[in-house]
């Protein structure tokens, strides 16, 4: 499975794709559905979104759960290991603002001018929380539905 010992090597092995970052990040904004990370402006083909879905899954970076009113409908969401790459992508970020000459999407832009000014730890660590929160609205709303059902 793993290239080399090489720990960057290791973590490229997992994700180190084109999309599953993406996917990650998606996540992290609150994206849960396969149609939702569809609608994402890159533009993901189906076959590789499940493709990179099931990587995740089997590498224990996200899980799903089922819709409980349409059982075809997968609720897909971040486990402990997968929000652990917050900071991985916060350092990304701030690479490309630091280096890249170009504009970034509005959301990336804001993103940028909210959290200026402010240290790496305090934003991973509000970004993390939120995203906690997310998967526990995530899991509330479904215990509800079933109790409805």
């Amino acid at each position: 499975m793993y290239r080399s010992g090489c720990p960057v090597t290791n973590v490229l092995d997992l994700i180190g794709d084109r999309w599953s970052l993406v996917i990650i990040r998606d996540l992290f904004m609150g994206r849960k559905t396969f149609k939702e990370f569809l609608s994402s402006p890159e533009g993901i083909a189906t076959n590789i979104l499940s493709s990179r879905l099931q990587s995740l899954l089997n590498h224990g970076l996200i899980n799903y759960t089922f819709s409980p009113k349409n059982k075809k409908i997968k609720y897909y969401y971040l486990e402990n290991r997968g929000i652990d790459l917050y900071p991985v992508m916060y350092e990304m970020s701030m690479w490309s603002e630091r280096n890249l000459d170009k504009p970034f999407h509005p959301l990336s832009t804001k993103w940028f001018i909210d959290n200026k000014g402010k240290l790496s730890e305090e934003v991973i660590a509000n970004e993390k929380k939120a995203y906690l929160e997310i998967r526990k609205q995530l899991f509330e709303d479904i215990q509800a539905a079933d109790k409805i059902q």
